[in-house]
C-alpha cells in the first residue's frame, strides 16, 4: 500500500509512505519519505514503537528525555522505544527516509542490546557504520523519486536482517499488550509463555529496550492521550477511570512523567494550535514543542 500526502494544509511537508513486504511487515509499521519545511520543533510523546531515520538534508537536532541541551544528527538516528517525550527540531528545508518500527522490530537490525539505547537516541554511523551509511545516503540521494527511495531502503534493511533470539516470545507477548491497551496483568502473561517473570523481562529489555510492565504502561497512556479530544470539554476523572488509572492523581502523575506537561498544559497547547492553524490534523502530527 502506497501513500502520498500533504500533512495539514498549511504545513508545505511532502510526506510519502508504504508497508513493506513480507518479512519485513512483521517488524515494521511503514516505511516513509519526508520532505519540506516544516513550520515548528515537534514534541514527539512516548510511542509503543521504535524509529530510524536516514537523513539526506542539514542536520537535524533532538532534545531526548530529560537532557537539557540538544543534540545535532547530521547522518539519521535510531531511538529505540522511549520512554518520555523527546523533542524533534527541523532545519528550514528537511529530505529524509525512515522507518517506523513495531517495538520489537529494530531488534534485528541492532549490534547491541535495545536497553543500551534507551532514551539514548544515536547515530547511524554508531549503528551501521561510516562506510556503510555514506553509501546507503548516496544511493538514495540519487534515486528517482520517493517509490525507489523507499524501495532501496527495504532491501538494505533485508540484506541486513538477521535472526534474533526470543523475538517470537517478545512480539507475541507484546501483541497481547497491544491488544488490551495495556491492561493486562504482566505476570499471566509470563505463566501463558511458559516462561518465569525474569526471563520476560530480560527478553522484553534486549530487544525493545523495556520491561513487559513499562511497555504496558506506554500503551495504556497513548491509548488514553488518544482519546482527549481537545475542542469539547473534558471530564478528567471520568478520562482516567475508563482508562484504568487509580485516580485523577495518578493518571496526572503518569502524564507528567511521561511528557512533561501537565494534562491541562498539554490541552491548552493542543487547543493554541489548533486556533493558529485550522484544518491542520493533529492527531496524525506530533504536538508543537512548546
Amino acid at each position: 500500500m502506497w501513500s502520498e500526502r500533504g500533512v495539514g494544509d498549511a504545513v508545505g511537508v511532502k510526506y510519502a509512505s508504504r508497508v513493506p513486504r513480507p518479512p519485513l511487515d512483521g517488524l515494521i509499521d511503514d516505511l516513509y519519505y519526508l520532505e519540506g519545511a516544516p513550520p515548528y520543533a515537534r514534541l514527539t510523546l512516548p510511542p509503543p514503537s521504535a524509529l530510524l531515520i536516514v537523513n539526506l538534508g542539514a542536520p537535524f537536532r533532538i532534545r531526548a528525555g530529560t537532557d537539557i541541551q540538544t543534540a545535532e544528527y547530521a547522518d539519521g538516528c535510531v531511538v529505540t522505544m522511549p520512554t518520555c517525550a523527546w523533542e524533534f527540531g527541523y532545519p528550514l528545508r528537511t529530505r529524509s527516509v525512515g522507518v517506523h518500527f513495531k517495538p520489537w522490530g529494530l531488534a534485528p537490525f541492532l549490534p547491541m542490546p535495545a536497553a543500551e539505547l534507551c532514551d539514548r537516541p544515536v547515530t547511524m554511523e554508531q549503528i551501521w557504520g561510516r562506510p556503510a551509511v555514506a553509501e546507503l545516503r548516496d544511493r538514495l540521494a540519487t534515486a528517482d523519486g520517493p517509490q525507489e527511495m523507499l524501495t532501496l531502503l527495504e532491501q538494505e534493511l533485508l540484506r541486513r536482517l538477521c535472526e534474533i533470539a526470543g523475538l517470537r516470545l517478545v512480539r507475541h507477548t507484546s501483541s497481547i499488550i497491544a491488544a488490551t491497551n495495556g491492561a493486562v496483568a504482566i505476570g499471566d502473561l509470563s505463566v501463558a509463555a511458559g516462561v518465569s517473570s525474569t526471563h520476560l523481562a530480560q527478553r522484553f529489555k534486549d530487544l525493545i529496550g523495556v520491561t513487559p510492565k513499562r511497555l504496558a504502561r506506554t500503551h495504556r497512556f497513548a491509548a488514553t492521550v488518544f482519546a482527549i479530544d481537545p475542542a469539547g470539554p473534558i471530564d478528567w476523572a471520568d478520562l482516567a477511570g475508563r482508562a484504568g488509572y487509580f485516580d485523577q492523581a495518578h493518571f496526572g502523575h503518569e502524564f507528567r512523567a511521561f511528557t512533561g506537561l501537565t494534562p491541562t498544559r498539554y490541552v491548552e497547547v493542543r487547543r493554541r494550535f489548533l486556533r493558529e492553524h485550522p484544518g491542520h490534523v493533529l492527531d496524525s502530527w506530533p504536538l508543537p514543542a512548546d
